[in-house]
């Protein structure tokens, strides 16, 4: 495990580019995007549904939680990774948002 304060900025720059994409897409999909205490929601309205994503320092992952499912994302040398699948946060997202909409 690396320092808190080293995972902390890990993770909010994570968080940060993330925000930053999904307000590019913002427009183009059927979601909004809001910010609040360190976490980071998608809102849909139809389908009716919303995703958090948050970092959880004592354990130092990102958990997204989306479609009735916890994700817990490692941190490792190429980013915050989803060990299951391999895939990392924001194409992760990006496949979750696709997978709600239909």
């Amino acid at each position: 495990m690396i320092e808190e304060t080293q995972f902390r900025k890990a993770a909010d720059d994570a968080i940060e580019a993330l925000k930053q994409e999904l307000y590019a897409a913002e427009d183009d999909g059927e979601f909004e995007v809001e910010e609040q205490a360190g976490a980071l929601y998608v809102v849909f309205e139809e389908p009716a549904g919303k995703f958090v994503i948050t970092p959880n320092a004592p354990v130092q992952q990102i958990w997204i939680s989306a479609r009735s499912t916890s994700f817990k994302l490692d941190l490792t040398p190429q980013g915050f990774i989803l060990p299951k699948t391999g895939e990392s946060l924001g194409p992760l997202v990006k496949r979750l948002i696709q997978e709600h909409a239909g």
